[in-house]
């Protein structure tokens, strides 16, 4: 799918056809689509479909009438039980007096700019937009990276009580989307350290503070990333040991009650036994049975006593 966006004023127009100052933003685009338009803006097909290739790395590429800035942006998987934050390559294209951007989905990263909810966007100023695009890439990594944070802690809140894996599971998981994150923030950093020093990316001294502003921000995603991953290491292995032990109380409490009811269990499996009424205490008595169940019970209730005291029940 390709959109066409030219900026007027506050608004965003939506073009029916590329122009001059627009924004080509293509969004899992067709072969025809990628002919049509690496043919009108003259790049080469196979530099459109780079990010179309879930594992492509970060990096920047130089043509004589173009350049291909490609970045790992973070996004949200929905499974049946859990999210699964990931990453996927989004490519930024300079060509002439036109953006162009290929991802492989529709991102919350290139939204604002497409609904004009970002108010300081113009297509025609290419240079500040590739630093909006990045600025945004990093703003939404610090954003997934809180929503990781606060999993987390829900995690361990429930996981002090529980005896299955499933929280464990679901830690283990945020910690791969962390390790997701870390790669591609740490790959983002080097792509936009050779941006800054390149030439031909056009660095004007209005825009120095949104430089800094995304250095600033990819930078403080990367340390909360490898914070938020030491974290959660260390919370793996803290709570399978919790959940192995959490199993060991319950295995100890089952033990203990079987201890407790094997006492009545003793007795009556000797008065069930074919034996002769006259060697059996209380057999000839009105009262046998019910004697027999009472002393039962009173033995019962001293074992559990005795492991009480013991303090084996906590």
């Amino acid at each position: 799918m390709v959109h066409y966006y030219l900026s007027e004023g506050q608004k965003i127009l939506t073009l029916d056809a590329p122009a001059e100052d627009c924004w080509v933003c293509m969004t899992h685009p067709s072969e025809e689509e990628i002919s049509v338009t690496a043919k009108h803006f003259g790049i080469d097909p196979n530099d459109l479909r780079s990010a179309l290739d879930i594992d492509e790395r970060s990096r920047i590429e130089s043509e004589d009438n173009y350049m291909m800035i490609l970045v790992n942006i973070p996004t949200v998987e929905d499974d049946s039980e859990k999210e699964l934050y990931d990453t996927i390559p989004l490519s930024i294209f300079v060509v002439g007096k036109n953006i162009i951007t290929v991802c492989l989905e529709e991102t919350p990263v290139l939204t604002p700019f497409a609904t004009g909810r970002r108010k300081d966007f113009r297509t025609s100023l290419k240079s500040r937009f590739v630093m909006q695009i990045l600025y945004r890439t990093s703003s939404m990594f610090l954003q997934y990276l809180r929503n990781i944070d606060k999993q987390s802690d829900l995690l361990e809140s429930r996981m002090h009580s529980s005896t299955q894996n499933r929280e464990l599971f679901e830690l283990l998981k945020l910690e791969k989307s962390l390790v997701y994150f870390t790669t591609a923030l740490r790959s983002n950093e080097v792509v936009m350290e050779k941006l800054f020093r390149s030439e031909r990316f056009k660095k004007y001294p209005e825009d120095t503070e949104l430089l800094e502003d995304v250095i600033v921000e990819n930078k403080q995603a990367i340390e909360m990333a490898g914070i938020y991953s030491g974290i959660l290491g260390s919370m793996t292995d803290a709570f399978a040991s919790v959940i192995s032990n959490n199993l060991n109380n319950v295995m100890k409490t089952l033990a203990i009650i079987t201890i407790v009811l094997s006492v009545p269990t003793m007795i009556f499996s000797a008065y069930g036994m074919n034996l002769a009424s006259r060697g059996m205490p209380f057999a000839d008595s009105p009262w046998g049975f019910v004697i027999v169940v009472v002393t039962s019970l009173i033995l019962s209730l001293l074992v559990a006593l005795i492991f009480v005291k013991m303090k084996m029940f906590k």
